[in-house]
């Protein structure tokens, strides 16, 4: 489990440069490839930190044991593109 959480981490890091979109939004890229932005009710470092922690949670999920109770159920539809 321990070198999932790493690989999890190692995964999800941002890449450049903050930009600052015409509409005062401001977004980053990831390494997975997902754009992070922030929103009307969520700064950016939120959108990041909620990213990071997600890719983590299913990380995890996927080597947990089987019989190990979860709060959410991970199903394939919910594991990133």
């Amino acid at each position: 489990m321990r070198r999932a959480k790493a690989h999890a981490r190692a995964s999800h890091v941002t890449v450049g440069q903050v930009r600052h979109l015409e509409d005062g939004r401001v977004e980053i890229d990831c390494s997975c490839g997902m754009v992070l932005t922030n929103g009307p009710e969520w700064s950016l470092d939120e959108h990041i930190r909620l990213h990071r922690a997600e890719a983590r949670y299913l990380a995890l999920s996927e080597v947990a044991p089987a019989g190990m109770p979860r709060l959410i159920p991970v199903t394939a539809d919910r594991f990133p593109r």
